[in-house]
């Protein structure tokens, strides 16, 4: 009906032109989820979609548990669909139009299936469908009863080829959709967005696709890319990385709402993209025999990952020596997991002060928060740094408070000699 006498009948009624566009491109990114059942996958215009599964069912554990996986997966995705398996494609096709889920593997048993199914799914012409009103046609069955060639002469030949590739008759060639080398999927959001936690949902749609993306590859990526477009503004891009890679979709989302989260849009957003960068071949991982909590891996991996999205890529990293005797210089920050050189075998504070606090001294003795302290190890004479311009002269000492709290300290071996708090043992 025209829009004017539905919106008369229906006055709440939201109505969207259809954009062909942005429904292929819906098409094709379910194609690219969906490579992880089947390198052979073709694109049927304008919401069908044909996977060829035979030769990945002992794989992925029998025909149930892939139809299980699909539907899931497109519910995850936000997309509702009618799934159907068949010994032909087209047939596979009819069952799916008709609506509920349908299996036949035998193309034997395939005639008694069809034949019952209503011409209404048939894709025919308005004068062909006319037609099988006029002459009482309501079940694929009764054009089948029907002389083959009053029937093409009426609604033309390409009825019957339909018709005979359902049941097997005929072959099928269809063109395969080749998915793309790189992942980088757009997102036209139904309406603009002003909370960034509002976003994860369209974000999860789309790491949805990107795990079946990898998971087809038997690859992993250890950085993506969230670019959120603007109407007026500039677009906010939000990069996310990880410490090793990995395709684990719950993982990803974990990270992305971490990340969003704790950002503040500057403007609506009207568009998601997701971009992927390098692509890294992910190898299974060993288990034990029995569950072992205590050496899980990957914990602390991702850890670190959700720290980094939640403070900041820069806010946490690791520690790697540094031949240099001064404390200050003897360390830098590394990558995560990065492997450390072997550190000299002496005691030292894992917090440093920068800069370090000047202790009061009395009669020649420092004093820490108005008490004296005592020196109980040193001491150890550090002379180093005069390459560089910040040359350091000290003795160090282990000392400890009348609480019994251990402090590292140093005495300043060049005027006025005074007295620095420069660690905490603890």
């Amino acid at each position: 009906m025209t829009v004017a006498a539905a919106s008369a009948l229906a006055p709440q009624l939201n109505h969207r032109p259809r954009d062909p566009r942005v429904e292929t491109s819906a098409l094709a990114a379910i194609a690219i989820w969906a490579t992880q059942f089947t390198p052979v996958i073709s694109l049927e215009p304008p919401a069908g979609l044909l996977l060829e599964i035979e030769g990945s069912l002992k794989l992925l554990g029998g025909i149930a548990n892939v139809l299980q996986s699909i539907e899931r997966g497109l519910q995850d995705m936000g997309y509702t669909a009618a799934i159907a398996c068949a010994a032909t494609a087209t047939a596979a096709g009819l069952l799916a139009r008709n609506g509920g889920s349908r299996v036949v593997i035998e193309r034997s048993a395939l005639e008694p299936v069809i034949a019952a199914l209503p011409v209404t799914i048939l894709d025919c012409e308005t004068s062909t469908r006319n037609t099988f009103a006029a002459i009482g046609v309501k079940r694929i069955g009764d054009l089948l009863r029907l002389p083959r060639d009053g029937l093409a002469r009426r609604c033309g030949p390409h009825l019957l080829d339909t018709l005979d590739r359902a049941l097997g008759k005929l072959p099928e060639a269809r063109r395969s959709f080749t998915p793309p080398e790189r992942f980088d999927v757009k997102l036209e959001l139904a309406a603009e967005v002003t909370n960034s936690e509002a976003l994860l949902f369209a974000a999860k749609r789309q790491l949805t696709q990107l795990a079946g993306f990898l998971a087809a590859r038997g690859a992993g990526i250890q950085y993506f890319t969230f670019t959120l477009l603007h109407e007026v503004q500039n677009a906010t891009v939000t990069e996310i990385g990880l410490v090793a890679p990995t395709r684990d979709l719950r993982h990803l989302v974990a990270l992305t709402r971490e990340r969003l989260a704790a950002l503040t849009l500057r403007a609506p957003v009207r568009a998601l993209q997701l971009t992927v960068g390098d692509i890294c071949a992910l190898a299974a991982g060993n288990f034990s025999l029995f569950q072992d909590s205590l050496n899980a891996q990957g914990e602390w991996q991702q850890l670190v990952e959700r720290l980094r999205a939640r403070l900041g890529q820069d806010a946490v990293h690791g520690i790697s020596a540094r031949s240099d005797h001064r404390p200050e210089h003897a360390w830098y920050a590394t990558q995560p997991g990065t492997k450390n050189m072997a550190i000299e075998a002496r005691p030292r504070p894992l917090w440093l002060l920068d800069p370090p606090q000047p202790l009061q001294a009395i009669a020649s003795k420092p004093h820490y928060r108005n008490a004296a302290l005592a020196l109980i190890a040193g001491p150890e004479r550090i002379e180093s740094g005069w390459w560089d311009g910040t040359d350091a002269r000290r003795d160090y000492f282990i000392a400890q408070t009348p609480a019994c709290a251990t402090l590292w300290i140093y005495r300043e071996r060049r005027e006025p000699f005074a007295w620095y708090l420069h660690g905490i043992f603890g």
